[in-house]
């Protein structure tokens, strides 16, 4: 059964109900001097694809945590579809929303084709086996995400780009109808970054799911993402298309590093997009201002 949505966000320039929506959310890890979020509003629109952008320790993992209902925020509120994630209920919302997480360790030895089946689990519950649709499920997440030879191995044998692979599958094994990501292409060589994040716009295009997908690939996201939200020391430095977001003198700013942004040359749907360019340092004789979050290392949070 639905949960009784609230009165929802809605993107304003298409007048829908956001699929993922936050306002003024704020949040504070305990014992931290500063939150980790503060007054970020977000919404999602179906079949979106969202990039959430910023240097390390900016609040990009916590708020998917906080959308995902993983961490209850300190203020302001979040809803999935303008219900309270929580409400949803953890199995309803397993079915609805495919997680890849950023870390994760396997408790016991598991094969891979073991692994993605688990996708099937919000749908099957403790008792019920796998039926001939859970099979093509599982199947076509393997396919999808070009790990069909890696089957029958064992998840330790694997590097760790294909186990990022691996999870991918599972969570679209579980055929959702929304997919939150975290560094999803971390470990992954050039044409298997390419392939995901093309996956990914596939997805929301053909299927009309949506997706959230934090990455530090500033250049895959804004090729790939319709809107960018880039986090600043857990605030909103921008949110919007690609090219109104990656400006030179905001991303300078928000990274404390010159940097060159050109067009993408193409040929492709991405011709235009805006690209970022680190530049190996300020011009002879000046100084580089470094943010305070450059001051020393820090958990991406």
């Amino acid at each position: 059964m639905t949960p009784a949505a609230e009165s929802s966000p809605s993107i304003p320039e298409a007048g829908r109900p956001a699929v993922f929506a936050a306002r003024s959310l704020t949040f504070r890890y305990p014992g931290a001097e500063a939150p980790a979020l503060r007054d970020v509003d977000l919404s999602v629109e179906e079949g979106m694809v969202c990039g959430v952008i910023g240097p390390n320790g900016s609040g990009k993992s916590t708020l998917l945590k906080v959308l995902l209902g993983a961490l209850d925020p300190d203020g302001g509120r979040t809803l999935y579809r303008g219900v309270p994630p929580r409400a949803w209920g953890e199995r309803e919302l397993a079915r609805k929303v495919g997680v890849v997480p950023q870390l994760e360790e396997a408790p016991f030895p598991l094969t891979v084709r073991d692994l993605v089946a688990m996708g099937r689990y919000p749908h099957l519950g403790p008792w019920r086996f796998e039926g001939p649709h859970d099979r093509e499920a599982v199947e076509r997440a393997l396919r999808r995400c070009a790990v069909t030879d890696f089957g029958g191995r064992l998840l330790d044998t694997l590097s760790g780009g294909e186990r990022q692979r691996v999870r991918i599958a599972r969570a679209l094994a579980q055929e959702p109808e929304s997919l939150a990501l975290d560094e999803p292409t971390a470990s992954l060589d050039v044409r298997h970054e390419m392939a995901i994040f093309r996956l990914l716009r596939e997805l929301a295009r053909d299927e009309g799911m949506t997706v959230v997908v934090v990455t530090h690939n500033l250049n895959l996201a804004a090729r790939f993402a319709d809107r960018i939200l880039l986090l600043d020391r857990g605030r909103a430095a921008a949110e919007g298309p690609p090219a109104e977001v990656l400006t030179q003198s905001r991303v300078e700013e928000v990274y404390g590093w010159p940097v060159s942004i050109l067009p993408h040359p193409g040929p492709g749907p991405d011709e235009g997009a805006p690209q970022v360019f680190p530049l190996a340092g300020p011009p002879d004789g000046e100084e580089w201002p470094t943010g305070p979050h450059l001051s020393g290392p820090e958990e991406d949070r």
